[in-house]
């Protein structure tokens, strides 16, 4: 698990008491997970922020609930971007992040209509299969950047399948959360023409 300090901690358990209250009028995360908020989401979403440099900017596709976006801005302190198409859970990513003094700037839009300032990392969490990520995150993404996509048990397959379209170097690393799950990190990455 991935250790914070405790003033990161109480900010983590602020949000995550203001989602259970979200929560019960949008569907931020499906109730039978609140019982397992901590390990299945904000751990999930932590372990991230060891791979990132201080100061680094973060764009987060699809952020939802904040998964990682929202969290890792808490614990890195880093500014982040959050898109995400659903205007309830812009709501609730705007006054999370006033609550918890995050550097968030959340974008009303769908991502192929979203135009941010390019960003050192692109993040994003059971959003999309690979292919449809790369495609998202390559015109939001700076030059010499990375991507870092949560995934699950069928992340060696999303590689292969986006192989046939992109060129990239790319790396599956073991979630430490999640036995089936994986962090796919791609750098690099350019359509294959």
């Amino acid at each position: 698990m991935t250790t914070v300090s405790r003033e990161t901690q109480e900010k983590l358990e602020r949000f995550a008491d203001l989602l259970v209250q979200w929560n019960a009028k949008i569907n931020l995360v499906s109730p039978k997970d609140l019982g397992q908020l901590w390990p299945r989401h904000i751990q999930d979403s932590l372990q991230l922020a060891d791979m990132i440099p201080a100061g680094a900017t973060i764009t987060d596709l699809g952020s939802g609930g904040g998964f990682p976006g929202l969290i890792l801005a808490i614990a890195t302190d880093n500014p982040v971007t959050l898109i995400e198409s659903d205007q309830r859970k812009c709501a609730f990513l705007r006054e999370a992040a006033r609550i918890c003094g995050a550097k968030v700037t959340v974008i009303p839009k769908r991502i192929e209509a979203a135009t941010p300032p390019e960003a050192d990392i692109i993040t994003a969490r059971a959003l999309a299969p690979l292919v449809k990520l790369l495609g998202w995150a390559r015109p939001l993404l700076k030059e010499n950047g990375f991507c870092l996509f949560l995934k699950g048990i069928k992340a060696q397959d999303e590689l292969t399948e986006a192989s046939r379209d992109w060129h990239m170097t790319s790396t599956i690393l073991p979630s430490r959360t999640d036995p089936g799950g994986a962090i796919i990190k791609v750098s690099d990455f350019k359509r294959v023409v």
